[in-house]
């Protein structure tokens, strides 16, 4: 957009919007023009949209989000959206995930503003908590300089990188035998037992990783249905007879024709024994199977239970890099 009007115009973060533009509070009616707006971000960042309509519908009804007092939308003299701000927090304990989508042609001098007011509302939520401070993150990509110096300048600073890697699965070569002693078979879904170990070997693998925040069976269970209906695409290592590992897949990826590894869980006294690999090599075989063009995961660097050497070796190269970014807010009245 062009430079800031003044006048009786709408206000945000501090900023006069110009005549005619609007910043309120979205609603799902809005789904569509939020889904423009982030299609336009996501191009800009990343080459491509990475969100679809349901991603949308999800986030503005997360648990512990409220989008009247959680969000804002800026749209218009022809109330077309050109900014979106949004606060996530799927566990309601914790820190903070905060992200401010624009249109890069039109809304880019809205980023730092709405940044602001999003601040300004995880202070409220923290005293809504009774917490002293909450805090908060926001990651940026390779393309978005100008969102890490606004970043910066609110007070942010980057803590880590992480990098997704992908693999073609055109050239798949034949899944071979796991080690000796390593099984790998489906997660048994409809079986309670089942799922509650699938949940233990996560909770205690990720137990020793950088910012890993405990979350008991029930509120897993909970989150399950947003990571997709993928059920055939989560794996369990045994080692003779024993719970070892377990791969969980999600279908954020189905859109470019990719199977992708959410979480991958080694228990501590099995790791360095091929039980990674061999949930890996399971999983890529069964998106193969299915069609899927390619393989993909996220990995922090941060974290030094699972080396990216690992990742490599079962033909993941990096695609692109996101560095996180994070400052401390302190509850309002503190």
């Amino acid at each position: 957009m062009g430079g800031v009007v003044a006048g009786r115009a709408a206000r945000i973060g501090g900023v006069t919007l110009p005549a005619g533009w609007t910043a309120r509070r979205p609603t799902l009616d809005d789904v569509p023009g939020i889904l423009k707006v982030v299609h336009a971000a996501d191009t800009f960042a990343v080459g491509h949209p990475d969100f679809d309509e349901e991603d949308v519908r999800s986030a503005l009804t997360a648990p512990f989000f409220d989008p009247a007092r959680d969000s804002w939308l800026v749209t218009d003299p022809d109330g077309v959206a050109v900014a979106w701000s949004i606060i996530d927090n799927p566990t309601g304990v914790g820190r903070e995930f905060v992200d401010v989508l624009v249109d890069p042609d039109r809304g880019a001098d809205l980023r730092a503003p709405l940044l602001a007011r999003v601040l300004d509302r995880v202070a409220e939520r923290a005293a809504e908590r009774d917490l002293p401070a909450l805090t908060v993150r926001s990651g940026v990509f390779a393309p978005e300089t100008r969102w890490a110096a606004e970043l910066v300048e609110a007070g942010f600073t980057r803590i880590k990188r992480y990098v997704r890697m992908t693999r073609s699965l055109a050239d798949l070569p034949a899944e071979p035998v796991p080690p000796a002693g390593v099984t790998i078979r489906p997660l048994r879904p409809d079986d309670e037992a089942d799922l509650r170990e699938f949940h233990r070997i996560f909770d205690t693998a990720f137990r020793d990783t950088p910012d890993y925040e405990p979350l008991g069976f029930a509120g897993w269970r909970e989150q399950l249905p947003s990571y997709g209906k993928v059920w055939h695409e989560w794996f369990v290592a045994e080692v003779d007879g024993e719970p070892a590992g377990a791969l969980q897949s999600s279908d954020q990826a189905v859109e470019h024709d990719m199977g992708w590894v959410r979480t991958l869980s080694v228990l501590p006294a099995y790791r360095r024994r091929g039980v990674g690999a061999a949930l890996l090599r399971r999983a890529f075989a069964t998106y193969a199977a299915k069609g899927r063009a390619a393989a993909g995961l996220g990995v922090d660097l941060a974290n030094p239970t699972v080396p990216v050497t690992l990742y490599r070796s079962v033909g993941l190269r990096e695609a692109r890099w996101t560095d996180m970014y994070e400052r401390t807010v302190t509850a309002t009245g503190v």
